[in-house]
């Protein structure tokens, strides 16, 4: 009995060990790329999660000097116009002076990466969006930090990349999209929406494997740890908890889509045009540049003291809107406005993204509508919150072109998992309207602009010297 024991080993299978050879045998993925994709999503989270703390930290600082310290030696007025001055002065300076690759959302920048037609400068980049983006978000304008944690993250990605001395070319576009996904997990609390955001929107350059699905996985969960370790796991929008409409209800939902379709495509039209007349009053001059983006933040330091409600990136303006906070009327003069600040913000190549501000006005929009379909249809029992969700998604939807993506990050987002159906309904009419009028993804087009620019300035160097 002995001796047929000792000759007849234990199945490897059953041993621990054996199932770890065996995993390793089988998947041909370097453990090396993998456990480098953790450590990008460890520094992509705690970088984006850090940076969402100090901007909280300097929008309440500069309140705190507005009413203990400056206040008592200028008029209240000139107290907020300058500080915010200051803090856009600082955002606009770094970006014009150090990176100018790290103005605007940066989204378009990593895509350029992906698709090897941008270069990646993580150690300008890194310090210029971190503290350019403090000065932009904290003076107050309509701005969010998600584009800034996704062009962020990926740079952690490349420098990963660097600093380890990472060859394998497909390695190191794998760690650059898993930065790309860890910035968006931890800007949002949303790790699937985080992975679907690489994998649908940014398409025609992620480069679909094993190894690359694999690295975006593992980074978006691991800085979604760090961000719940540090800030708690809650929802990013604390909402209330909507039920499923009635499914005859669910052609308004469809309607409210279209409409979003149709204002995506202007929309995305109005950024560029947006971008086009700051080009033309700062001619590229630093000194216009500046004076332009310094009298934009101060501006909006007024604003955060009269009208609240067309400053910041808008995250918090949700609750307020979904709640019935405001009227009718009120709901579509903000959505108005805030297109208004949201385009000359973004426009003026400030360091920030536009994420939140869309998720802002799909709410106003969104709950506008939905108030006028309470009134029209009192017997569907709808709530104007339901279609101030879908509206976050629809309106991602016609201007990102990623409705899969819209939807999992509204559903993250708020915790609303039973307008699962709605959500959809409307994102697929926003998607394919917005496709049908020709609308092209706002981070597609941002890039396009980019590259022309970048050819048209060589073209006239070229000329230059050669004259």
């Amino acid at each position: 009995m002995t001796e047929k024991n000792q000759g007849t080993p234990a199945p490897e299978r059953l041993q621990p060990s054996g199932l770890v050879r065996r995993f390793l045998s089988r998947d041909k993925t370097p453990v090396s790329v993998l456990f480098l994709s953790a450590l990008v999503g460890l520094g992509a989270g705690l970088l984006s999660t850090l940076f969402e703390i100090a901007v909280h930290w300097v929008s309440e600082q500069r309140t705190e000097w507005l009413r203990h310290e400056i206040s008592n030696m200028l008029p209240l007025w000139l107290s907020a116009f300058l500080i915010s001055a200051l803090l856009a002065l600082v955002g606009y300076y770094l970006v014009h002076r150090f990176a100018p690759e790290a103005a605007g959302s940066g989204i378009p920048e990593i895509e350029g990466a992906m698709d090897d037609i941008r270069p990646v400068r993580w150690w300008r980049v890194l310090p210029v969006k971190f503290i350019g983006g403090l000065g932009a978000l904290g003076s107050g304008m309509v701005l969010g930090r998600e584009g800034p944690s996704v062009q962020m993250g990926g740079n952690i990605g490349r420098m990963v990349s660097d600093l380890f001395r990472l060859k394998d070319k497909e390695g190191r576009h794998a760690l650059l999209a898993s930065g790309a996904a860890g910035g968006l997990a931890a800007a949002f609390n949303a790790p699937l929406a985080a992975i679907m955001f690489v994998v649908e929107e940014m398409r025609p350059q992620f480069r679909y494997s094993l190894i690359s699905i694999k690295c975006v996985m593992i980074s978006a969960i691991v800085a979604n740890i760090v961000f719940r370790s540090i800030s708690g796991q809650q929802a990013v929008i604390t909402m209330p908890q909507y039920d499923a409409p009635l499914l005859r209800s669910l052609w308004l939902f469809l309607l409210l889509g279209m409409a979003f379709g149709i204002f995506g495509v202007v929309f995305n039209k109005l950024v560029t045009m947006a971008q086009d007349m700051f080009a033309r009053i700062h001619r590229h001059d630093r000194r216009r540049y500046l004076l332009t983006g310094t009298l934009l933040g101060g501006s909006f330091g007024l604003l955060l003291l009269y009208v609240p409600e067309m400053t910041g990136g808008g995250i918090s303006l949700i609750p307020s809107a979904t709640n019935g906070e405001y009227g009718i009327s009120i709901l579509f003069i903000l959505f108005l406005a805030r297109v208004a600040t949201t385009l000359l913000c973004f426009g003026s190549g400030a360091p920030g993204g536009i994420f939140a501000p869309m998720l802002a006005l799909g709410t106003l929009f969104g709950t506008f509508f939905g108030a006028i379909a309470q009134q029209l249809f009192p017997e569907l029992g709808l709530q104007p919150g339901m279609f101030a969700i879908a509206g976050m998604g629809a309106l991602f939807a016609a201007t990102v072109r990623a409705p899969i993506t819209g939807i999992l990050l509204v559903i993250e987002m708020t915790d609303n998992y039973d307008l699962i159906l709605p959500l959809i309904i409307t994102t697929l009419g926003a998607t394919m309207l917005a496709q049908v009028l020709g609308g092209k993804p706002i981070y597609s087009q941002l890039l396009h602009r980019t590259i022309e620019k970048e050819k048209m300035a060589n073209r006239e160097q070229s000329t230059v010297v050669n004259t």
